[in-house]
């Protein structure tokens, strides 16, 4: 994070996004993080989604989400994007706020930078729409979407098709957009 960007940006009345970008110069220095932008996509989807309450977002080097990815899951080597529910937490609907004026933290999203600059190319076909969909896909993930069945994979898809649709892209997706990774 630069110190100009506030850690905590407000993103609406009832929604707040923490983000830090903590990667090292050396890491994808030629992505460029727009904080308040990817704050504001964050927010978007909270609230659509009717969930009030406070979210971290963090963009970190490919070496830590690895490390996160075994930690957590098990799984050797960097991935894309990784979500961090507070567990046995239910998010306050939209418009509530806990006592004394204290948002609900819902978790935190992690995404690495450098993983979607190496497969926009095979995946979503721009590096923009890349790290929106990562995004996106957090956020859900933290509001307890799930891909680990067939029926659940095509609700979470739905649900990322049309928050890109609404708050990304404000139409349509562009030509060569897919969710789905190209098969190698």
């Amino acid at each position: 994070m630069t110190g100009e960007e506030p850690p905590w940006l407000r993103v609406s009345r009832s929604v707040f996004v923490e983000v830090d970008d903590v990667r090292s110069p050396t890491d994808s220095p030629d992505v460029v993080i727009d904080q308040q932008r990817w704050a504001d996509l964050a927010g978007a989807v909270l609230s659509a989604e009717g969930i009030s309450g406070s979210l971290g977002l963090a963009f970190v080097d490919a070496v830590e989400i690895a490390e996160l990815n075994e930690k957590y899951l098990g799984k050797s080597g960097p991935t894309d994007v990784l979500s961090f529910p507070i567990d046995g937490l239910d998010p306050l609907p939209t418009g509530q706020s806990e006592s004394h004026g204290v948002p609900t933290m819902l978790g935190d999203v992690v995404v690495s930078p450098a993983v979607a600059a190496a497969q926009y190319s095979t995946h979503t076909g721009s590096l923009d729409d890349e790290l929106a969909l990562l995004i996106v896909h957090g956020v859900l993930h933290v509001l307890g979407h799930d891909h680990a069945e067939p029926d659940e994979t095509e609700r979470m898809r739905r649900a990322e098709f049309k928050h890109l649709e609404r708050f990304h892209w404000g139409g349509p997706p562009p030509a060569g957009f897919r969710q789905e990774h190209a098969e190698p």
